[in-house]
């Protein structure tokens, strides 16, 4: 596996040193990523009171990264608004509610359907004036406002080597999972301008990539 969100909770390992079966690789799994994600937001939008959490409850470590950006939010005095979104006829729905609860800013956290559709729910920031921060560089290149996550290039990189050791004889079970230690932030400045947001330099200068 190259990217999976949480290998031990979704019954694949047995735990991250000690896989114990035929399965091992890369997890995206990092303890406190997406409260990073809000300091960013809070660190960008000024006075941020209240942002609206986009996720899918289904999803295998949505509950751990909501609890993450919970923790996280008590610490920077911030509210929260969960919306689910299950698909894109959800996306227009959630944007609207976020609006009716005066939320200053959207975190949207990692699920297929916020890559799936990412042009859609870019514009629809925009269009409701929303500064909103993704977990995939994607939904920046797609027209979203800023990203912060795990690199995804690096970490098929580092599969290579899994498989080349798998090949050359290498039980699966006797691999520790990898855990990231590469992440980027990605701002689209494009999408700032677009909604009337300056990016603090402090966070600008921060940034892996600018997109202009």
């Amino acid at each position: 596996m190259a990217q999976d969100s949480d290998p031990v909770g979704n019954g694949f390992i047995a735990s991250l040193a000690r896989p114990g079966g035929n399965v091992t690789g890369l997890a995206t799994l990092a303890s406190d990523i997406s409260g990073k994600r809000l300091q960013l937001l809070k660190e960008t939008v000024s006075k941020l009171s209240r942002v609206a959490v986009f996720g899918w409850s289904t999803r295998p470590g949505n509950a751990k990264a909501l609890s993450e950006v919970e923790l996280a939010a008590k610490m920077l005095g911030v509210r929260l608004q969960y919306l689910e979104v299950e698909g894109s006829k959800d996306l227009g729905t959630a944007f609207k509610a976020a609006s009716k609860g005066r939320a200053d800013a959207v975190l949207v956290l990692e699920a297929p359907v916020f890559i799936n559709q990412r042009t859609q729910i870019a514009e629809l920031a925009v269009k409701s004036g929303f500064p909103a921060i993704y977990s995939r560089s994607e939904n920046v290149e797609a027209g979203g406002l800023m990203s912060y996550g795990v690199s995804i290039a690096e970490l098929f990189r580092r599969a290579a080597i899994y498989v080349d050791k798998i090949l050359k004889g290498a039980k699966p079970a006797d691999l520790p999972v990898e855990q990231p230690t590469k992440f980027e932030l990605v701002i689209n400045l494009k999408a700032a301008k677009q909604i009337g947001l300056t990016i603090p330099p402090n966070v600008l200068a921060r940034a892996d990539r600018v997109i202009k």
